[in-house]
């Protein structure tokens, strides 16, 4: 193999690797969601905030990633929270990831709820968000998979989750 190519492989699967929302800053390209179709996570039936909010997902699953993006034409993670809580719950959060971590109800890791939104850490700060689902899954907005649903423990995820916020009436 030619090292050009060589070093184009390499450099694709450093990119693939890193990354973040990208709600407060720069935008890298990721890949991290689970490669599988997941199955409706089984809170769904305990929980009617979990089917509104999945109603909301299935909705616009697969819609591409947009940095600033709210819509079905494109959703930043942070954006795509936004239109799910106001959509699903008809409730207002904050529009970005470090307002929605200066805001709400810190939530122990071992507390946490569907329509909990959980962060992680990527990269030495909190870049991303998602909606926790029930049994260990989230929606969120990927920057290589658009509007998707992953596990907490899959393998780009594993480790990153850094805290949960529970806000007013979730």
């Amino acid at each position: 193999m030619g090292h050009s190519l060589q070093n184009t492989i390499i450099l694709a699967l450093i990119t693939l690797v890193l990354g973040g929302c990208a709600s407060e800053g720069r935008h890298l390209k990721q890949s991290h969601s689970d490669p599988q179709q997941l199955p409706p996570p089984e809170s769904l039936e305990e929980s009617e905030k979990a089917q509104k909010l999945w109603q909301v997902f299935q909705r616009y699953q697969g819609a591409p990633y947009q940095y600033g993006g709210t819509s079905s034409n494109g959703f930043d993670c942070s954006g795509f929270i936004l239109t799910a809580y106001q959509e699903g719950l008809g409730k207002q959060v904050p529009r970005t990831t470090s307002q929605m971590l200066a805001s709400g109800e810190v939530v122990h890791p071992t507390q946490i709820e569907p329509g909990d939104i959980v962060f992680f850490r990527i990269k030495g700060k909190n870049q991303h968000a998602g909606i926790y689902m029930g049994n260990n899954r989230f929606i969120h907005a990927s920057s290589s998979a658009g509007v998707t649903q992953s596990n907490l423990n899959g393998y780009y995820w594993a480790g990153r989750l850094s805290e949960a916020r529970r806000f007013a009436g979730n």
